[in-house]
């Protein structure tokens, strides 16, 4: 195959693009064979990025009303408030360690760094490290391993 491109290559490759676009995939790779040392690879990816969502404020939501706050520490009437969340980023199943039995990503009262992965948010099969956007102690942990949450949710209060 000659390096130059090919106009049925440049159409897969927009081909590739619509399709991204149209099932909301983030990324897909594809191999072409054309013979025995003659194989097209092409990686088609996009960046996403989330437009703000309204929160309702005073309506708490199901996950962080089911936890009660460690004692001692006094429970806020509602997450959002407070100046230390950590919201999802995204919609998807919340996971507090890398793997079942494994030990949490974090505990109440772990002092964390900025980057930090605190928990995992499951979305479209793909497994996202959420980091800690800033350094802390972790005050308290609004949801529970293998919950759904939605964009904008509490996850996590850092102190």
């Amino acid at each position: 195959m000659d390096k130059s491109p090919q106009e049925s290559d440049i159409a897969f490759i927009r081909a590739l693009a619509e399709l991204l676009r149209e099932t909301d995939l983030t990324e897909i790779e594809v191999n072409r064979e054309y013979g025995d040392d003659d194989v097209l690879t092409v990686r088609v990816a996009r960046q996403i990025t989330a437009a703000p969502v309204p929160v309702q404020v005073g309506v708490p939501t199901a996950p962080a009303a089911a936890l009660p706050a460690p004692a001692g520490v006094p429970a806020a009437a509602d997450p959002s408030d407070d100046p230390g969340l950590v919201a999802s980023p995204m919609v998807g199943t919340v996971y507090l360690q890398g793997e079942p039995g494994s030990p949490p990503f974090v505990k109440v009262g772990d002092v964390v760094t900025e980057g930090q992965t605190i928990l995992i948010i499951e979305a479209m099969k793909t497994m996202n490290q959420i980091p800690a956007p800033r350094p802390g102690r972790v005050k308290r942990i609004l949801v529970e391993d293998g919950s759904p949450v939605e964009f904008g949710a509490p996850l996590i209060i850092l102190e």
